[in-house]
């Protein structure tokens, strides 16, 4: 397998723009209105969002984003990996990226909200297989059917 690359995500390029469209589009489809929570282009370019791309050769695999919540609580956003590339590890070494940086710059504590329909399942095994487990509503979440949060202790 050829390595796999995580840079800092270019909104310029339409190859991201694209990718992000379809995840807009898919997550929002399989969420009840209202409920959606996927940031869309303008959204992720906000301060205290970093936003990362996953690349295999020229081949965008997926993205993911970490919003800084406060200095020691932070957000997984925008966790994509592109239909034709699952499977191939791209999504756990992004996650693991997040995971990292998070540690990195002195958080405690990471957090998401997921969907909690069946499209969402693959999303919440793989946030489950890195250690996070359900939580309450965080940040300005509220309790929702349609949401699951999980959160991971980076201490532990």
């Amino acid at each position: 397998m050829a390595m796999m690359r995580i840079v800092q995500g270019d909104f310029a390029d339409p190859r991201v723009v694209d990718l992000l469209g379809i995840h807009l589009a898919s997550a929002r489809s399989a969420t009840a209105p209202g409920s959606a929570h996927a940031l869309d282009l303008t959204q992720l370019q906000s301060p205290e969002i970093v936003f990362w791309t996953i690349w295999d050769e020229q081949t965008l695999l997926g993205f993911g984003a970490l919003k800084r919540l406060s200095a020691d609580h932070g957000e997984v956003k925008s966790m994509h990996t592109a239909q034709a590339t699952r499977r191939r590890g791209a999504g756990s070494a992004m996650l693991r990226h997040i995971i990292q940086t998070a540690r990195e710059g002195g958080m405690s504590r990471l957090s998401l909200e997921t969907g909690a329909s069946e499209y969402f399942v693959p999303a919440r095994s793989l946030y489950k297989s890195h250690g996070f487990v359900e939580c309450p509503p965080f940040a300005d979440y509220v309790l929702d059917p349609n949401s699951v949060f999980m959160s991971l202790d980076l201490d532990g």
